[in-house]
């Protein structure tokens, strides 16, 4: 295909209408955390309890995106864009008034499905309309709307917790949405034939019992006790089931046999390690700002901001050197550049400064504004037309379930060093945060190892 093959504008405005109400969706996970200690005292919840506020949310976009290949095929484009973006907006309005928790939680609910729904259909529409030549340029634009947005996050959260409350992070949303609404209307077009095929309800069941019992297990592990050991098998038998399920029904809800194609599966491994390492990020860096270094929530925030545009600007250039070069090496130099910074975070974590920490990061957000994309781009190019849908389904349902599993691993670690009364919470922080950046140089190293071997 021509290189100056142009994408037209109204595929570009699709793009823009799904992108912008992906970002909502990922940015208000993020920067929700922020708010937690306010919203303890206002509603007087525990931590705990308010932790639900990320965990419910989760839980309903890891069972929705599942669904996406199953919505794809039965479903008009617009019909899906406009269920997705009215449901966020009346759960943005519904957390936006909430007088009580439980409303805030309704609203994360509604907001989680609308949210499910958007993220794979951003993809499905540039996977469709997008010219082959440009494709690694517009996957870029894709994945710095979905990876950026938890880098963004804390900043947004802070700035706007400090100046007008907790309420205005989703108020503020509101007319993203509607701009979103309004270019989506007019500009989405139907390419792929409408089949009808059955939707299996057991297979939906084992989802819920997975993602369940995997979510509520991982968020909840720094206190082991049998009530989480129960969730942990809970999701394991859901997903053994699934699994055996899938296999056994001619319409399966995702098609898992294109995990069959090794090229593909270890795409999915090294974009699921890449997840975990980034939410991980998110979690560590503002803590340590804030309880280390004793910097306030509107500093925490800001420290993270210059790494974000960083890996926004990486993003799609990163997807163009793919569309020119190929996929090997913008992945491996963007691989190597990020573990170099995690390995930087492991050896100084007991003494890093705010200045140390926006350089370091800043180094790991360009290594994985040019990978991370291409990961997802050079995956899916191993799969057949008709199999892309169900590649994207998985991408992005591990995508959300790192966010549960990259958090929780480290905010374990953490906490379990500062159970250590003897030492004051910065010291035991800092250490726990040391422990935390040797598990995730682990990962970072065994994610260069197999897209050495999965880009050759």
């Amino acid at each position: 295909m021509a290189k100056s093959e142009k994408i037209p504008l109204r595929v570009l405005l699709a793009v823009i209408a799904t992108g912008l109400m992906s970002f909502c969706g990922v940015i208000v996970e993020t920067s929700m955390n922020i708010s937690f200690p306010t919203l303890m005292k206002e509603f007087n919840v525990n931590t705990s309890t308010v932790q639900w506020m990320t965990t419910i949310y989760l839980l309903i976009v890891a069972i929705i995106v599942p669904l996406s290949s199953f919505f794809k095929k039965n479903f008009k484009t617009k019909t899906l864009f406009l269920f997705a973006n009215l449901f966020f907006i009346c759960g943005v309005i519904v957390d936006s008034i909430a007088p009580a928790f439980p409303i805030l939680l309704l609203g994360r609910i509604i907001q989680g499905l609308g949210t499910g729904i958007a993220l794979p259909l951003m993809f499905n529409i540039i996977l469709e309309n997008v010219p082959e030549s440009k494709i690694g340029l517009m996957m870029g634009i894709g994945t710095l709307i979905t990876a950026i947005a938890p880098a963004i996050g804390p900043t947004f959260g802070g700035l706007v917790v400090n100046t007008w409350g907790w309420r205005y992070i989703f108020v503020i949303l509101l007319p993203i949405l509607i701009i979103s609404f309004i270019l989506g209307v007019k500009n989405i077009q139907q390419k792929s034939q409408i089949q009808h095929t059955k939707f299996d309800s057991l297979s939906l069941l084992s989802l819920i019992l997975t993602f369940s019992g995997l979510i509520f297990g991982f968020s909840n592990m720094n206190k082991l006790n049998l009530l989480i050991i129960s969730a942990f098998l809970i999701g394991i038998i859901g997903l053994l089931s699934f699994i055996i399920r899938s296999s056994k029904i001619p319409d399966p809800i995702i098609n898992l046999k294109v995990l069959k194609n090794h090229k593909f599966s270890n795409h999915v491994l090294s974009f699921f390690i890449f997840q975990i390492i980034s939410l991980g990020f998110a979690f560590i860096l503002p803590n340590y700002i804030q309880l280390v270094n004793q910097s306030s929530a509107t500093i925490a925030g800001l420290a993270v901001f210059p790494a974000g545009v960083v890996g926004a600007i990486l993003a799609p250039l990163g997807g163009k050197i793919l569309d020119e070069l190929g996929a090997r090496k913008p992945i491996l130099f963007g691989v190597t550049c990020a573990d170099i910074s995690l390995i930087i975070f492991a050896i100084f974590s007991l003494h890093l400064t705010n200045n140390m920490i926006i350089w370091t990061y800043t180094l790991y957000m360009f290594g994985m504004g040019l990978a991370v994309g291409n990961i997802m781009t050079n995956g899916l190019k191993c799969l057949s037309d008709q199999n892309q849908a169900d590649g994207n389904a998985i991408l992005t349902t591990l995508q959300q379930f790192a966010g549960a599993t990259g958090t929780s691993i480290v905010a374990a670690i953490i906490a379990q060093s500062q159970t250590n009364t003897h030492l004051t919470i910065a010291t035991s922080t800092a250490i726990g945060t040391q422990h935390a950046f040797i598990v995730l140089v682990t990962l970072g190293l065994i994610n260069l190892i197999i897209m050495f071997k999965a880009t050759k």
